[in-house]
């Protein structure tokens, strides 16, 4: 993940010391209705789920008072452990994630739950996190925002991870909102391990990605090359069926998906 600079705005101070491992001095929480006047207002979340696995005191009202007037409908979660098992029965649109859980590294991989829908991450964190973002619970896209949190830029960065619910490569595409996936009008009837395949597919086309790479991402952890073939050629025959080929094999190195042909 690129580290982005810190955002504009105030003098910046708080979070430059914080990254050079200076003390910073505390800032108070900021209100809800606290945005500067050049801040466009938060565009209304239209009931979009968020989960939100809050850490420090005092952050999980904060995020609440500033997301339930925008729209968002808003669960709440102490632990990543809770947060998965909530993530594997329901759907949620986006994950917010409080990287001050001291539980967050500790989630083991063993017995999670499946998760068919991964929705895209947004993290708190502090300056001093940003090398460690957190793989163990890492679900899709991601994005984050430092801390002293600034409300407008949160939700500013949330609406870019919502904007991508729906992406496409020529007549295919993906909608994230339902979790359903054509070509061009014919529905392609994914599984959930095939959806999260295509997806990640998407998101990187035009790269070619390794067994390993895709393995990870479809089942979150390690699985037999046997595995990932079986299912490429399954989603391929799906997505390639009387159209021109979009999943291509670079022999030796992976899967791709693209306008040209690879190697068969």
């Amino acid at each position: 993940m690129p580290v982005r600079r810190h955002p504009r705005g105030g003098d910046g101070r708080g979070a430059f010391q914080a990254s050079r491992g200076a003390t910073a001095p505390a800032a108070p929480s900021p209100r809800p209705d606290s945005a500067p006047r050049d801040e466009p207002s938060p565009a209304r979340g239209a009931g979009r789920s968020v989960l939100v696995i809050a850490g420090e005191p005092g952050l999980a009202g904060l995020l609440v008072a500033s997301l339930e007037p925008a729209g968002y409908r808003v669960g709440l979660t102490g632990t990543a452990a809770e947060a998965l098992v909530r993530l594997g029965a329901h759907r949620f649109d986006l994950l917010v994630v409080d990287t001050a859980r001291p539980d967050l590294t500790g989630v083991d991989a063993v017995g999670r739950p499946v998760i068919a829908h991964r929705p895209p991450v947004l993290y708190l964190t502090s300056y001093d996190f940003l090398d460690r973002l957190l793989p163990e619970i890492d679900l899709g896209r991601k994005d984050y925002v430092t801390k002293p949190l600034r409300v407008p830029e949160m939700m500013a960065r949330m609406r870019l991870l919502l904007r991508d619910a729906v992406r496409g490569y020529g007549d295919l595409v993906l909608d994230g909102t339902v979790c359903r996936a054509r070509r061009g009008t014919r529905d392609l009837g994914l599984t959930p391990a095939e959806y999260r395949l295509l997806r990640h597919l998407l998101d990187n086309a035009d790269r070619v990605l390794s067994k390993e790479q895709l393995g990870r991402y479809v089942w979150g952890d390690r699985r037999g090359d046997n595995a990932i073939e079986q299912l490429v050629s399954r989603l391929r025959r799906k997505v390639d069926r009387e159209a021109t080929a979009l999943i291509h094999t670079r022999r030796g190195f992976g899967y791709w998906l693209g306008a040209e042909h690879g190697e068969g």
